[in-house]
């Protein structure tokens, strides 16, 4: 499969169509269910076809196929993510490509249909998990009760069904933004291609599914049902890993927060209609005052969903700290429990990424000259030396761009020879520009993810791992494990803001072993 960073016109049409249209634009059969009796027969077909298939039985195995399905929506929804965070990284550089008068190439124009199929799995499984749930918003709790479906479940249901059309709609909000001011590329994208089965007027056909006032009422009112039955069962989310990444993925959305009167996005959402289409009068109302659809509603944190900043942002004493700490070949580890990769990520520890050093330190493992090494000079003077495995793919940052945490720790192999040093840093740097692997198999070689570079870039160590739905996955906190067996020494540790100067490498084992007990401490 092409990277993404090759194929962004693809990517761009693929979040369209991936909004086209959400479960709850097409609720016109859901607003009947609403007034019709309370039996399985009443319910929509989808919805009732589901509950006979996944959730027919006692409350223990509806509990049990529930807490399957949200396992996997998780893995879907950072799919989506992912997209998301490509596109935005390869949809500035394409805009800045046709702003210099550069013409899409052959290739472009030939990916932008392809992806179209390429994307329409992934509409249709988030469409299939929101119209599966949706339904679960109508009816009593004892109506429910009497299917087998606790009250704790049935909010997770209607919250799997929030979070996949708020992931439709924030991505159609996105496509929408990346070219709100290109006629050229809203002509490509509308045009339609017999070769490729592409239909015309795509785009157009998006923003008209939008228009629809049952839609947005709909969304309103599983918004009032989960804020309300949130605060009924505020525990769940304290133990169930898979509810609190429900939750936090649904407080992070530009789309959740345009319904909140006292949201940054007000302005926005009274501009183009909650979860309405965005038209060129809406368009070229936002140009005359001077605002940006994109900037106003994603801005450059979208990826990076995250609920308050780290600890340890802006602190730059400890940000010195840490810098003169580490040495070539360092592996960092953060915390950061206000993101949605922290809940996804098992364990203390929620990332991983590899300092590669600065120039007089790569001059002295006498690498700096290596072809691969003199590929990121410029980089690496600018001080990104950090390099991380982010939604985006496997990207050079600065320590400040890090440092936005709770919790780091710097871990360095015993007994390391310059030789080794210097091979870490060229395996680190082979891994840049791969995309990011939402499936987390270290046994994948296109793609990487956050402990995976470590896994990559140690390549002589036998790393524990485990498997995982027939995948061998390895975690930050198996890199840590490390430490813990004396095969790495750890050289700083700040945990929630404050640095563990005493016995450190034992307060960390005592939270990694809270942490494997009560998985989101």
């Amino acid at each position: 499969m092409l990277s993404l960073h090759k194929r962004f016109p693809a990517v761009l049409l693929g979040l369209l169509l991936a909004t086209a249209p959400c479960a709850y634009a097409a609720s016109a059969v859901t607003v009947q269910a609403q007034r019709s009796s309370s039996s399985n027969a009443a319910l929509p077909h989808k919805c009732r076809e589901h509950l006979q298939t996944s959730h027919n039985g006692s409350p223990e195995q509806v509990d049990q196929g529930l807490k399957q399905e949200l396992g996997q929506f998780r893995t879907l929804a950072e799919q989506a993510l992912m997209l998301r965070a490509e596109t935005i990284a390869t949809g500035k550089r394409l805009k800045a490509q046709m702003e210099q008068k550069k013409p899409l190439s052959g290739d472009d124009l030939a990916l932008l249909n392809i992806g179209i199929t390429e994307h329409l799995k992934l509409r249709k499984q988030l469409l299939e998990a929101a119209e599966s749930h949706e339904c679960w918003l109508d009816g009593s709790e004892q109506e429910w009760s009497s299917r087998g479906v606790r009250p704790e479940a049935r909010l997770q249901g209607v919250m799997l069904s929030l979070a996949s059309a708020f992931l439709l709609y924030d991505n159609y909000l996105l496509s929408i933004s990346l070219f709100e001011g290109d006629a050229k590329l809203r002509r490509l994208l509308n045009e339609s291609d017999p070769g490729y089965a592409v239909q015309s007027d795509a785009l157009a056909k998006v923003t008209l599914s939008y228009d629809s006032i049952s839609n947005r009422s709909r969304v309103r009112k599983a918004i009032k049902y989960y804020e309300r039955a949130s605060k009924r069962f505020g525990a769940l989310s304290d133990t169930a890993i898979e509810t609190a990444y429900l939750d936090l993925l649904i407080r992070q959305s530009p789309s959740y927060s345009m319904v909140r009167s006292w949201s940054p996005f007000y302005v926005i959402s009274r501009k183009v209609g909650f979860l309405g289409g965005v038209t060129e009068d809406t368009l070229s109302g936002l140009e005359r005052t001077g605002t940006s659809l994109f900037s106003m509603v994603f801005g450059n944190a979208v990826g990076l969903v995250e609920t308050r900043k780290g600890k340890l942002y802006r602190q730059h004493a400890v940000a010195g700290q840490v810098r003169e700490t580490l040495q070539a070949g360092d592996i960092l580890l953060e915390k950061t429990p206000f993101r949605l990769t922290d809940k996804l990520i098992p364990g203390y520890w929620g990332h991983a990424a590899i300092w590669i050093g600065t120039e007089p330190e790569l001059r002295e493992l006498g690498i700096w000259e290596h072809p691969l090494v003199s590929r990121y000079h410029d980089e690496i003077r600018q001080g990104r030396g950090v390099v991380e495995a982010l939604r985006s793919g496997v990207e050079m940052n600065r320590l400040e761009q890090f440092m936005n945490i709770d919790s780091v720790g710097v871990l360095r192999k015993q007994s390391i020879s310059r030789q080794e040093r210097g091979k870490v840093v060229l395996q680190a740097l082979r891994q840049i520009g791969k995309p990011y692997d939402f499936n987390f198999d270290v046994e994948s070689k296109e793609r990487v993810y956050c402990s995976k570079l470590v896994y990559l870039a140690y390549s002589g160590i036998e790393w524990p791992t485990k498997k995982s739905l027939g995948r061998t996955t390895f975690t930050p906190d198996d890199v840590a494990a490390r430490a813990l067996a004396g095969d790495f020494r750890l050289i700083l540790f700040y945990h929630s803001g404050r640095q563990m100067a005493q016995a450190p490498l034992e307060q960390m084992a005592s939270l990694m072993e809270k942490k494997g007990t009560d998985p989101l401490n």
